[in-house]
C-alpha cells in the first residue's frame, strides 16, 4: 500500500494552500481508524462529498444527488481524489478560482465497517465494497459497485440494501443542516465560523475566525437616527430590518427621558468593539423585553428559524435533544444590532470558549447583596476578595452589576472542569465569610438568609451566567454592569447602577476597558 503522503500527492497538486482554507494534511502514520463524512459542497454544481478512511486517508467520491437510505435507488458516485484525514472536520468556504470553490459543510459523519470481507481495500480494486455506516443521518447496510463497463474508472454506483434503516422517497435535500455545527450551507457562506490553516497540525488546523470589532460609523449611526419606526438599517456591512424602534423599553430615571429600541441599538453598536471580547467565541444567553421592561421579561437562548443568515451561530452537539441546540455566538456589532432589535436587554456569555466548553477561562464569584445588606457591606466584602486574590498571587478584578452587587472576574487557563472552579472559588468564599460572618449567610433561598448576603460561587457551572461586561440591566435608566479598577471601590460617589447607557460611553473614552488587562490572561489556581 502506497503511504499517505503519495496517495495525497494528487490532493496536493491540485490545491494552492497559500489561498484555500483546506488542509494539506499530515505525512505522518496515524493509528487506523474507521471515520466516514458526507460533506454537502457547493462547487461549480451542489453535491455530496462521501469520504470513508481507509490507509491512512480519505478515500472519496463525489455523489452529485446525494446518498439516500431508499434500497430502490442507486446514485452515481464518481471517485476523485484521495483527501487528508483532517478534511472529515473541514467546514467553510473554498475561494472561488481554486479547485471546488464553494462552500462546504460536514452533512454526516460517523463510523463504517467493512462487511464480508477482511480486506477493503482489496474489495474496492475488486469493484464491490459491502459496508455498514453509523451516522447520525446515514445508518445501515451500504453498497459501491464499480461497473465493469465504466471507461475511465471513475464512475461507481451507490445504493442502501433493504434492512432495518432503509427508508422508502428518503432525500438529503430534506436534511439540509451540518451535524458539526447546524448550519446550512447558505449560514456558512454568509459568515464562516473557522478557517482552516493547511500549515498547522491537525489538532490546530481549526482556528476560529477573529473579527474585527469595529463600531457603527457616524454615518451609520445618522441613517438609524434617520429611519422612521421601521425600516432597513445597515451597519458593519449586514443588511438588517428594525421595528419598532420608537418604542420605549426602559423609563428615565432622575427626569431623563425614556430609552427606546432605537437608543438600545445605538448604545450597543457603539460599545460593541469593548464588549465584544467578553462575548466572542462564547455561546449567549440573553434576557429579552419586547414589551419593555414594565411587562415580565423572559430568558431566551435558541436561535429562532426567522434570523438572518449571517448572525453567527454554534451548534452545541452535546445538547440534549429537548435543550437548546443552537446558540448565537456575537461576532460582531451586526450581531448586537440583531440582539437588540430583539428586544435582548440583557446578554449573558458562557464563561467557556465553543471550542472547549468544558473547561472555562473565568472563575466568578458574585456578592450577591441581601435585603438587608447595605452598598457599604457589599464594598467590604469585594475588597477581602482583592486581599484574598493578592495573598495567593493572582489577578482579578471586581465589576459592579448594575443593579445592587458586585462581581470578582478571574481569569483562569482553560484546564480545570467547572466542577474544579467551583470547589475552588467555594473554599475562597467560605473563608472571605469566616471573616465578616455577621453579614454572609450560605442559605440558597433568599427568604432563609435573614437578609443577608450570599457569597454565590455556584455561578461557576457550565451554562450558569453572570451578566457580560457593559450589559443594559433591566432597571429605569438602563444602567450598564461596569469593570473596575480595585481603587474604584474607595470612590464615595461609587454605586452599583452609577453609569447608564448614557454616559458609560464617556468613561470607557476617558479610562478605557479596566477588564482590557485580563484579556489573555491564563492563570493556575493554586491548591488551598
Amino acid at each position: 500500500m502506497d503511504s499517505a503522503a503519495e496517495r495525497l500527492k494528487k490532493y496536493r497538486e491540485m490545491r494552492d494552500f497559500q489561498r484555500t482554507a483546506e488542509p494539506a494534511g499530515g505525512d505522518a502514520a496515524t493509528t487506523p481508524g474507521n471515520r466516514f463524512v458526507v460533506q454537502r459542497h457547493r462547487a461549480r454544481r451542489r453535491h455530496y462529498d462521501l469520504r470513508l478512511e481507509l490507509g491512512g486517508v480519505l478515500i472519496s467520491w463525489a455523489v452529485p444527488k446525494g446518498p439516500t437510505l431508499d434500497p430502490k435507488v442507486r446514485r452515481m458516485a464518481v471517485h476523485v481524489e484521495d483527501h487528508p484525514l483532517e478534511y472529515a472536520d473541514f467546514e467553510g468556504v473554498i475561494p472561488h478560482g481554486e479547485y471546488g470553490g464553494g462552500d462546504v459543510i460536514v452533512w454526516d459523519r460517523g463510523t463504517w465497517e467493512a462487511v464480508d470481507t477482511d480486506d477493503p481495500e482489496q474489495a474496492l480494486a475488486d469493484g464491490n465494497l459491502h459496508f455498514d455506516l453509523f451516522g447520525e443521518k446515514l445508518l445501515g447496510r451500504f453498497v459501491l459497485i464499480h461497473p465493469s463497463r465504466d471507461g475511465d474508472g471513475k464512475q461507481w454506483l451507490l445504493l442502501h440494501k433493504q434492512d432495518d434503516h432503509a427508508s422508502a422517497g428518503w432525500d438529503a435535500e430534506d436534511h439540509p443542516k451540518s451535524v458539526k455545527s447546524g448550519l446550512t450551507n447558505d449560514e456558512i457562506k454568509a459568515a464562516p465560523p473557522a478557517l482552516w490553516r493547511g500549515d498547522l497540525p491537525a489538532a490546530e488546523a481549526e482556528v476560529r475566525l477573529t473579527p474585527e470589532f469595529t463600531p457603527a460609523s457616524p454615518a451609520e449611526l445618522k441613517a438609524l437616527d434617520e429611519l422612521d419606526a421601521r425600516g432597513s438599517w445597515a451597519v458593519a456591512g449586514q443588511k438588517l430590518a428594525l421595528t419598532n424602534l420608537d418604542k420605549v423599553l426602559v423609563p428615565g430615571r432622575d427626569g431623563e427621558d425614556p430609552i427606546t429600541k432605537r437608543d438600545l441599538i445605538r448604545y450597543y453598536t457603539r460599545i460593541g468593539p469593548t464588549m465584544l471580547p467578553y462575548l466572542a467565541n462564547r455561546a449567549l444567553n440573553t434576557h429579552r423585553f419586547p414589551g419593555g421592561i414594565e411587562k415580565p421579561g423572559f430568558w431566551h437562548k435558541e436561535v429562532p428559524d426567522h434570523a438572518p443568515k449571517w448572525l453567527h451561530r454554534w451548534h452545541y452537539e452535546e445538547a440534549d435533544p429537548d435543550d437548546v441546540q443552537q446558540y448565537l455566538v456575537p461576532e460582531g456589532v451586526a450581531d448586537l444590532a440583531w440582539l437588540a432589535n430583539f428586544g435582548a436587554l440583557e446578554l449573558h456569555a458562557w464563561t467557556s470558549r465553543i471550542e472547549d466548553v468544558a473547561h472555562p477561562t473565568w472563575t466568578l464569584f458574585d456578592i450577591d447583596p441581601g435585603p438587608e445588606t447595605s452598598f457599604d457591606d457589599v464594598l467590604a466584602l469585594a475588597r477581602l476578595h482583592r486581599t484574598a486574590l493578592e495573598h495567593l498571587g493572582l489577578v482579578g478584578l471586581p465589576k459592579v452589576t448594575g443593579q445592587r452587587g458586585i462581581q470578582i472576574w478571574v481569569p483562569v487557563e482553560p484546564r480545570y472542569t467547572y466542577a474544579e472552579t467551583r470547589k475552588w472559588a467555594e473554599t475562597v468564599s467560605k473563608t472571605i465569610g469566616r471573616t465578616l460572618p455577621d453579614l454572609v449567610s450560605w442559605a440558597w433561598h433568599k427568604d432563609r438568609r435573614g437578609g443577608k448576603a450570599r457569597l454565590d460561587y455556584t455561578q461557576n457551572v457550565l451554562n450558569k451566567t453572570l451578566v457580560a461586561p457593559y450589559s443594559v440591566r433591566p432597571r429605569p435608566g438602563a444602567p450598564v454592569s461596569v469593570p473596575l479598577q480595585w481603587d474604584e471601590l474607595d470612590d464615595p460617589e461609587l454605586t452599583p447602577d452609577h453609569w447608564t447607557i448614557r454616559t458609560v460611553l464617556e468613561r470607557v473614552e476617558s479610562i478605557g476597558d479596566p477588564f482590557a488587562t485580563l484579556l489573555g490572561v491564563e492563570q493556575q489556581l493554586p491548591k488551598l
